[in-house]
């Protein structure tokens, strides 16, 4: 590995360091403020973060023209109310990225 690809994979394994499961109940507010993205199914939740970090516009643009990164997200909020989805979560500021974890529910 060069140490070009030892940086990324280091600022990865910090990225990963950083991720969370959270309630939905306690994500609802940041989605109210618009500061929520939906990373959706068959993407990984740290490469996006990554290049969020990195700011590679491109990459990400060609997500959100694809429909894999959501801001508006209504249909899957009500359902995330619903089953009291826990959420993998990491903050790119301004951002916070999540991504339904559907093997974890909450039970009260």
């Amino acid at each position: 590995m060069s140490q070009i690809d030892d940086l990324v994979q280091q600022e990865k394994a910090n990225i990963l360091a950083e991720t969370a499961k959270a309630p939905w109940k306690e994500l609802e507010r940041f989605y109210a403020q618009g500061k929520l993205i939906l990373v959706c199914d068959g993407l990984d939740l740290v490469e996006v973060a990554y290049e969020f970090s990195t700011d590679n516009t491109d990459k990400t643009q060609q997500w959100i023209d694809s429909g894999k990164l959501l801001r508006d997200f209504n249909k899957q909020a009500n359902e995330f109310v619903q089953s009291d989805a826990k959420l993998w979560c990491v903050v790119i500021k301004p951002w916070i990225l999540i991504q339904h974890d559907k093997s974890h529910v909450l039970k009260e």
